[in-house]
């Protein structure tokens, strides 16, 4: 298979390449980004210097580097570079890497094995890696966009490293841009704020960024672009944020404070800045499904009823009709009532599992499935609550060294109004049965 990086290339051939492979990293140093990993303490820094390279899984937004740091990395530590895709490779493509590996280990050369898109190879073709993987024939370093966890088999994952790479942030971008102009001799045809709306359209994505560039440097432009003006060249929707770059956070931020502040009217315009921004609309229901379990909970249960049947109805339906099902759950959480009980137990019940959490129950409330286990007094004394009178025995349940916590304390607005209730009713019961 021929090496689709190979750095052999004719000088006419590299004038003419686009610009994002031109501008290709030629070490780790130059990669930008990602110095959480590249950096002397990060995982890859750490590899190189070792001079040894475990498997690795990318996981990543596209443009953020995944193909070249996995390229570098084998130049680094002096190993053979094969790149397939799962795109466009099968099986027999695969057979023909392995025994090309094996053929080169005997000649002492390593082989860092490089598969793009690996989520698309489906179960059984992922276990084909796993004994090349094993005896060392291949150093698979694989990437993908989607999550691991769902994508790749649990054999799979347990012998790679997962390397998280992030969007390619402002000062990131900034680089390519400075890189580019110096590459070219040119200086882009944009304004202070038409550079920042460039950068802010990007979102991250730095192959994305430098066709964008491309563009602009293949164009006669005599005077420097404003916002309005990129925007009608590139026909693209160049979204406004501030200098930051924080636009994207700034704005879930203020609808989801608006959604717990009960004012539907500033959450559906912040709402419709993300969307018609180009969000993800399902990045959206994400954070309102989050928004129902964390303000609303059982204040009204159905919030997040009501922010799943919005997923569900945009995925029928599709875009523009399935926007209604959104906004219809934005609404519902706006007005529904708000409580953040649920979100502060959880908190507090995890806490108090962590500092206690190899207490055993009492006695009464565990099995006993084995003789010995109830002659040493598994299960002795429970009470079946369906038996008691009103189905509360008022039993304890907490563990001996441990005295009752009150994790979950519902507040008196909506549904937790009536939980309330049971719960007080409850604790009144467990008191005047306790003292009988």
């Amino acid at each position: 298979m021929s090496d689709l990086f190979a750095d052999q290339q004719q000088p006419e051939t590299i004038e003419a390449a686009p610009l994002a492979d031109r501008l290709r990293p030629r070490t780790l140093a130059d990669v930008v980004g990602q110095e959480h990993l590249t950096g002397p303490e990060g995982a890859i820094g750490r590899m190189v210097a070792a001079g040894r390279l475990s498997s690795i899984i990318f996981w990543g937004p596209p443009g953020t580097g995944k193909t070249t740091i996995s390229r570098l990395l084998a130049d680094a530590v002096g190993m053979r570079f094969a790149p397939i895709s799962a795109v466009f490779s099968g099986v027999a493509d695969l057979k023909k890497v392995f025994a090309a590996a094996k053929d080169h280990a005997r000649l002492g050369e390593k082989t860092l094995l490089f598969v793009d898109e690996i989520h698309r190879f489906n179960r059984a073709q992922q276990d084909g890696f796993l004994p090349f993987v094993e005896d060392g024939t291949v150093t698979l370093v694989g990437a993908t966009t989607e999550n691991p966890s769902f994508e790749l088999n649990a054999a799979l994952l347990s012998r790679a490293q997962v390397l998280i790479l992030r969007r390619l942030d402002a000062s990131a971008l900034e680089q390519l841009l400075d890189r580019a102009e110096a590459l070219t001799g040119r200086p882009l045809p944009l304004d202070p704020a038409a550079r920042e709306a460039l950068l802010a359209s990007a979102d991250g994505d730095g192959r994305f960024l430098l066709n964008q560039v491309e563009t602009l440097y293949s164009i006669d432009i005599p005077a420097p672009l404003d916002p309005a003006g990129l925007s009608a060249l590139l026909h693209r929707r160049v979204a406004v944020y501030d200098k930051d770059r924080e636009g994207h956070y700034n704005l879930i931020s203020a609808l989801h404070k608006s959604l717990r502040g009960s004012d539907p009217q500033a959450a559906l315009y912040y709402m419709a800045r993300m969307l018609t921004a180009g969000e993800e609309p399902l990045y959206v229901l994400r954070r309102l499904v989050r928004f129902a379990t964390e303000d609303i909970g059982l204040a009204d249960p159905q919030a997040v009823v009501q922010c799943l049947a919005a997923k569900d109805a945009y995925e029928f339906l599709g875009s523009p009709e399935g926007e209604l099902a959104i906004v219809q759950a934005c609404l519902y959480c706006a007005t529904a009532p708000k409580s953040n009980a649920a979100y502060m137990a959880m908190k507090a019940s995890f806490k108090s599992a962590r500092e206690t959490g190899s207490l055993m129950p009492p006695m009464n409330i565990v099995n006993a499935p084995t003789k010995l286990m109830k002659q040493v007094g598994y299960g002795t004394g429970y009470q079946y609550d369906h038996d008691a009178e009103g189905g509360f025995s008022g039993a304890n349940y907490w563990p001996e060294e441990m005295s009752p916590q009150t994790f979950y304390a519902p507040s008196d607005r909506g549904f937790e109004a009536r939980i309330a209730e049971r719960i007080a009713y409850w604790n009144k019961l467990r008191a005047e049965r306790g003292a009988a």
